[in-house]
């Protein structure tokens, strides 16, 4: 680092280890405005500058809090936050989350997408694909699928189909020192070495999902030039139809240039970006913006409606439990019924969860999925709002039955008009359904 940064800079970014980490969240716009959210927010936060919806965070045991059960935040650091406003995103386009668990760059791709854009979020790792799919279900979005493949996988099942891949990839883990103490004992020249022979690979299979005309963020939480610079110059070299591209000015503004080498080709890599402790709040982050200069194509994914009927009992439940919905958007997924874009008509097993799982089908009737109360909430016929602070919310997010003036039947909790659960209504006594592995603690 010394190397790169230079003698009197290297000062500064070793000093940078003896502060705190940063913390920021982010305010979900798919629950509540920004300015909704900064009216009723109880936490002291000061804006994100090159993030319009991210706010440094000092609050202890956030996680806890009622508005992050309701999916209104995202806890995320800022320094990562910069990779999803490297580019102008357009809100009809279809997004692939390459490396995606926990879900922090989804959930900020999503925020920017409108009804007709698609994400789907990928991470091949089982375990983390779970940790994923939970975010994204709590945050409540509607046209977003998750998937548990290897990216050549990916690529098969959708060749160039997306209008922009984010590339978060696996490294080693040099930016996360100051907060992450297990990143410091993993690491090794080798493992660098490693990580940089893998970046390579899912980049290159990142390259054949790309839609012609389309952009990569390439993006890594390392600082090494092995797994930074030199994969983006290898993947320039091998991909003569790509260019690096300048990102944002706000995302300038805050991140060094790229560093050049010896043997590098490549001659505007001062265009990707190095986020550095010493210089922006937040922790390192390496970023590249990779655009496919040939002339935009037609998606090669086909556009296709679910053919599996659907039981009339999935009908009546939507019927009895909503105020309007969009019968175009009712399928059946692994199963299940599901809410979601025509679009977004994956094969039998592709994803983890595609769209929003309505819920389990059972015999004559439908137990409704925790997602289906958090995306559906607004459209609820029975909705029960809570206050923030109120006894009957802290009891609800324990798990307990409360008492309620509302109509038999399925209901959403509801506080500061954002769902956080739901309940089944009987002669005024909610039943709790709020799963049991998000409940708190007593």
């Amino acid at each position: 680092m010394k190397q790169l940064l230079g003698e009197e800079e290297f000062s500064l970014y070793e000093d940078s280890f003896r502060q705190n980490a940063v913390r920021a969240f982010r305010v979900n716009t798919e629950k509540i405005s920004v300015k909704d959210f900064t009216e009723i927010t109880p936490f002291p936060s000061e804006q994100v500058p090159y993030v319009d919806t991210g706010f440094y965070l000092n609050y202890d045991k956030i996680g806890n809090h009622p508005f992050h059960h309701a999916g209104m935040i995202y806890v995320q650091d800022p320094g990562a936050m910069a990779t999803a406003e490297c580019l102008e995103i357009q809100p009809d386009w279809w997004i692939l989350d390459l490396c995606a668990a926990p879900g922090g760059k989804s959930s900020q791709l999503r925020n920017k997408l409108g009804e007709n854009g698609i994400l789907i979020s990928n991470e091949i790792v089982p375990s983390r694909c779970k940790i994923l799919t939970g975010n994204m279900e709590r945050l409540g979005f509607r046209n977003t699928a998750t998937t548990c493949l290897d990216p050549a996988r990916i690529a098969q099942i959708f060749p160039e189909t997306f209008d922009m891949i984010m590339v978060d990839a696996p490294c080693s883990g040099e930016g996360m020192f100051r907060k992450d103490d297990t990143a410091i004992k993993e690491w090794s020249v080798d493992n660098v070495l490693h990580c940089a022979r893998r970046q390579k690979g899912i980049l290159a299979q990142a390259a054949a999902a790309l839609r012609p005309g389309g952009y990569i963020v390439y993006a890594t939480c390392t600082f090494s030039l092995e797994e930074n610079e030199m994969v983006v110059d290898d993947f320039l070299q091998t991909h003569p139809e790509f260019e690096l591209i300048p990102v944002r000015d706000v995302i300038r503004c805050y991140t060094n240039d790229g560093i050049s080498y010896d043997g590098c080709k490549c001659r505007n890599l001062h265009d990707a970006r190095r986020f550095y402790p010493h210089r922006s709040r937040g922790e390192g982050q390496f970023m590249a913006v990779l655009h496919d200069k040939r002339p935009c194509a037609p998606r090669s994914a086909q556009v296709k409606k679910s053919l599996a009927k659907i039981d009339p009992v999935v009908i009546d439940f939507l019927n009895d439990t909503l105020v309007d919905y969009d019968l175009e958007y009712v399928s059946m997924y692994n199963g299940n019924p599901v809410y979601t874009s025509p679009a977004l008509a994956l094969d039998k097993g592709v994803a983890f969860s595609c769209g929003v799982t309505i819920g389990e089908l059972r015999k004559n009737y439908i137990q409704p999925h925790h997602q289906f109360f958090m995306a559906m909430g607004r459209q609820f016929k029975r909705q029960i709002e809570l206050a923030p602070d109120s006894t009957e919310l802290e009891r609800y997010l324990h798990g307990e039955e409360i008492s309620v003036d509302c109509e038999n039947g399925w209901a959403v909790i509801t506080t500061k008009g954002c769902s956080v659960g739901g309940v089944k209504v009987t002669a005024g006594r909610a039943k709790n359904h709020y799963p049991k592995g998000l409940r708190k603690l007593i």
